[in-house]
């Protein structure tokens, strides 16, 4: 991979209103231009969670909306002059880390909703960025949800993380990757496990999807977020930080994607650069976006230490190569 020169390539600081943490946007290509929807985490500053650190006082927290930004190129963007998606009522408290993908000539919307009754993962269109018709609701607690660009048998098919404590016998970030399909974005079923996390050698907790996938001659690629337990503390602004979220990839069967034909035997991207380092979570890498380019280019960007936004390039056959089979 090979990070971009002009990385983070969005920040807080590019944003014309109220802005912390621009991170963990959805990507795509939309009606002749690039389209990223992005988080934006605002209402606390480095300086405030240091100072309630040192003084042992509750950490501010952020409140959080979704914001557009867009690009002639995939590189120099402009955001909108405001946010474009804010929730927050009795129950729903944010929505927040959006993927984007252009099925049927419409954009498919993933994100994550916090409520006071769990994490749901929901599923929304839109044709303009103003307006999110909501599909679906998971129960809790989902997330990291992806659909792919096409039906597959007929269905619309997604990628996410359920995220099961009591069941997996105290361990309890032991999280993997599951597949699930819907008829209409609605109704969602035939849930199949894809990838166990301890079928990653990378990972020491948790996995799961992070861009959507894009369709190869030799399956759909497929970027995941792999978690690795550090032995040292790690940067942060609250302290106590040690999970290291590197990207990896795997390559699935065109017609049935909940089969795994490659996987990367280590992580394609992990946090090495100053701006994945250190942040509000240091040592993060998130894939939120992949674009394949006509040119066999391919564009991943990704949040970086929970703090900004950045692009990394590769060829699609050097990516395909990392995707060894699995033992």
């Amino acid at each position: 991979m090979k990070r971009h020169p002009l990385n983070p390539i969005l920040s807080a600081k590019d944003i014309p209103y109220e802005a912390s943490l621009v991170f963990n946007a959805g990507v795509c290509k939309w009606q002749g231009k690039y389209v990223m929807l992005f988080r934006n985490d605002y209402g606390s500053t480095e300086e405030d969670w240091r100072a309630a650190r040192g003084a042992g006082k509750p950490y501010p927290g952020f409140s959080t909306n979704l914001g557009v930004a867009t690009s002639d190129d995939g590189i120099h963007w402009t955001p909108g002059p405001k946010p474009v998606w804010a929730v927050r009522d009795d129950e729903v408290l944010r929505v927040y880390d959006p993927r984007l993908t252009v099925v049927e000539g419409r954009v498919v919307v993933c994100f994550a909703m916090d409520t006071r009754h769990g994490l749901r993962g929901g599923v929304a269109t839109t044709e303009d960025f103003e307006r999110f018709d909501v599909k679906s609701l998971s129960l809790p607690d989902n997330r990291n949800m992806v659909v792919f660009p096409e039906r597959i048998g007929g269905d619309y098919i997604r990628l996410e993380r359920p995220m099961p404590v009591y069941s997996r016998y105290g361990k309890t970030e032991a999280f993997d990757i599951w597949l699930s399909a819907s008829p209409d974005l609605r109704f969602w079923g035939d849930s199949r496990l894809v990838l166990g996390a301890e079928r990653v050698p990378y990972a020491t907790t948790k996995i799961g999807p992070a861009a959507p996938p894009v369709r190869t001659p030799k399956g759909w690629l497929a970027t995941i977020h792999s978690v690795r337990v550090s032995g040292r503390e790690l940067s942060s602004w609250e302290g106590g930080w040690r999970k290291e979220y590197c990207a990896g990839l795997m390559l699935l069967d065109l017609d049935d994607p909940s089969k795994v034909v490659g996987l990367s035997r280590e992580p394609f991207l992990p946090p090495v650069e100053d701006y994945e380092t250190a942040g509000f979570r240091g040592s993060v890498i998130f894939p939120g976006g992949m674009i394949l380019e006509d040119s066999g280019e391919v564009k991943i960007y990704y949040g970086a230490a929970d703090t900004v936004e950045c692009l990394a390039t590769a060829s699609l056959d050097e990516l395909l190569r990392l995707c060894e089979p699995l033992p």
